[in-house]
Formats: structure tokens, sequence, C-alpha cells
């Protein structure tokens, strides 16, 4: 499988990913209590397909599944890392979901994921999303050509540290490109230093994923998604970048 995208390539997914960036402003206007998973995935399904885009995971097999999955978003509450199918479930204050989508343009994917907080919450709560998003900021200031994987996964582990959170356990980011999952696994542990050089032309998406108590995980439901093996809260935030000449682009940036 080829790590270094064309130029090409890379404005597919450029497109795909301001087409991901638009429709997940939308589902953050639309979030609030009372609002089921199931609309937010109508949403966003409806959203992509205007501007043109195809839902990346809507139908995705990988080898490990033992079915296409059969929704636009993940939508993965409180304790559920990834994974998780929309159901009619209704978000309530207090809640944390996490929604992960991706868009395909031309053939090329993108991948990307934001945590939200549903009305009031705990500041426990609040700082487990805080710090998340922070350890995916710290991760991509990294991400530059000479660079290390290693240098990625020990940026994202120092912030779980440093916040006395877990990393979830067995869970990575990944390359991306004509691919939903492609080469190489993105940890999110690691020694500076080590792991495979970032070079330029290079496709990854960086989803660090946090918990407050234990960072073990159990997969449950039929879905196969995944949570915490406690109970305990859980966040996750992701975004795809392509390495450039003196550092990288993020792909899926909303701002």
């Amino acid at each position: 499988m080829n790590l270094i995208k064309t130029e090409e390539q890379i404005d597919n997914m450029r497109r795909a990913g301001k087409i991901w960036a638009k429709t997940m402003a939308e589902i953050e206007a639309a979030i609030k209590p009372d609002i089921s998973l199931k609309e937010i995935d109508e949403l966003a399904e409806k959203s992509i397909r205007e501007q043109g885009g195809i839902p990346g995971f809507l139908g995705y097999k990988p080898e490990s599944a033992k079915q296409g999955f059969p929704a636009t978003i993940c939508a993965s509450v409180n304790e559920i890392f990834v994974h998780a199918v929309p159901t009619d479930r209704k978000l309530k204050e207090g809640d944390i979901v996490t929604i992960d989508m991706g868009v395909i343009i031309e053939g090329y994917n993108v991948d990307a994921a934001e945590t939200f907080i549903i009305g009031q919450t705990s500041e426990e709560a609040r700082k487990l999303v805080r710090a998340t998003k922070l350890a995916l900021e710290k991760a991509i200031a990294v991400a530059k050509p000479g660079a290390t994987l290693g240098d990625i996964g020990a940026a994202v582990e120092a912030v779980a540290k440093e916040n006395k959170l877990h990393v979830a356990q067995g869970l990575t980011g990944h390359g991306i490109g004509k691919n939903l999952h492609e080469e190489p696994m993105v940890r999110n542990t690691g020694t500076k230093g080590e792991g495979m050089p970032l070079q330029k032309g290079m496709c990854i998406a960086i989803e660090p994923m946090f918990a407050i108590g234990t960072g073990e995980i159990k997969k449950i439901h039929e879905d196969e998604s995944y949570a915490t093996k406690d109970g305990s809260l859980s966040a996750h935030f992701e975004h795809t970048l392509t390495i450039t000449e003196s550092g990288n682009e993020v792909l899926t940036n909303r701002s």
C-alpha cells in the first residue's frame, strides 16, 4: 500500500475534509437534549450527500467485522469509546457524545471525530473532554517530516499522564487515503524518536481516546462498539492530516 499520496489524491481528501467540517458544524448546532442519535445520523448523511460527498462509514466492513456498518456516523455516548451504531436513544442533560464520521470524494477518505458535552455536566467530565482535545492538538503539533510515530504517541500519552487520565488500550489511529484504514498504525502511546519516520505526502488519522477510569476496554452490544471496562466516561477526538514539506495540514479542520 502506498504511504505517500500524490497532490491530486490529497486535494480530493482536502475537498472531503471541507464537507466533513461543514457537516460537523451542522451537527454541533443540532445537538441538544432530546435529539436522538438516529436523527443526528440522518442529518449527517443528508448534509454529506447534498455537498456531493459519500458517507465514508456507511457500509464499511473491516476484516474483523461481522457485517458492514449501517450508518453514516458512529455515535458513542458516555462510557463508549468508538464504533457505536446510532439508535433511537435520545441524548440527555449531562451526556457526553462522540460523533465520528468519514467522507469520501473521488474514492479518497477523511475520518475525524469530536466529543460534545450535552448541557451541564461535572467538572471531571469537562476536564476529560478538554484533555482529550488537547492531546490531539499536541500530537498534531509534533507531526512533521523527520518526526516519528513514536513522537505522536508520546505527545498523546504525556497529556493523559499530566491529567491523571487513561489511554484506551488497543485502540489506535491509522493511515488513510483510498482506504479508510491503512498503514501505518498511529498509537496513542510511544517513545520519542522511535517508530516510522514521517514523510511529506503521508496521510494519517490521529485519534486520542481517554477514559477517567481504567484504559481497559470491552466489546459491547451487537454493533461491536468498544466501551470502558469499568463503565467510566470516555472521550475521543480525531483529525485527518497530511504531512507537508515543513509541517502538516489538517484536512478536517473546522476553523
